[in-house]
């Protein structure tokens, strides 16, 4: 979902976050939100404290905990480590395959462009079907898992035609430049 302004940006998402929080704010008075510096929605939003100006007047304060990704932002909502979160369109179904028990209150249309398969610039590696037996490295349960292996369909391969090495984003860029993984799965 795209915002004119931040009045826009305000109208909807803090009625959204704060009525989710209504649980949690019964128990405490700190609504804490999971997210990535991806999630540029609400990244924003805590840059100018408008959701601690929103939610002050109700008596909740709000803590900001960051994840790597949306599979362990997922995990510490499940595991009650925070309240609300943001997260692509792949991980609450891996997630939830895997039996996690959340609620979905609104969803951010899927930004395929922003997500990729790279090799390092000298690599012989100039199409998917190439892959074949390589190492390549990805977040699992993510976007990029199932951009993975989607691409892979199309290219004629299976998932187990290639050597997955599962690693959250940072561990997998040292990974990629020091030349231990074949290719990176990795979004903008």
């Amino acid at each position: 979902m795209r915002f004119a302004s931040l009045r826009t940006l305000a109208r909807w998402t803090v009625p959204l976050l704060a009525a989710v929080s209504l649980h949690a704010a019964a128990q405490t008075t700190t609504l804490r939100i999971g997210f990535q510096k991806s999630a540029s929605l609400l990244t924003l939003q805590k840059s100018t404290g408008s959701l601690e100006k929103r939610l002050a007047p109700l008596g909740v304060s709000v803590k900001w905990v960051e994840f790597p990704a949306g599979p362990q932002l997922l995990e510490g909502l499940n595991v009650g480590a925070v309240d609300v979160g943001f997260v692509g369109e792949a991980p609450p179904i891996f997630a939830q395959a895997a039996g996690a028990k959340f609620v979905y209150i609104g969803f951010d249309p899927a930004a395929p462009e922003a997500e990729a398969i790279v090799v390092p610039k000298d690599s012989a590696i100039k199409s998917v079907a190439e892959l074949k037996g390589k190492k390549v490295a990805l977040n699992k349960g993510s976007n990029v898992h199932y951009l993975l292996v989607k691409a892979l369909e199309q290219a004629g391969l299976k998932y187990t035609d290639i050597q997955p090495v599962f690693l959250p984003p940072a561990d997998a860029r040292a990974a990629f430049e020091r030349g231990a993984v074949d290719a990176w799965v990795i979004w903008d």
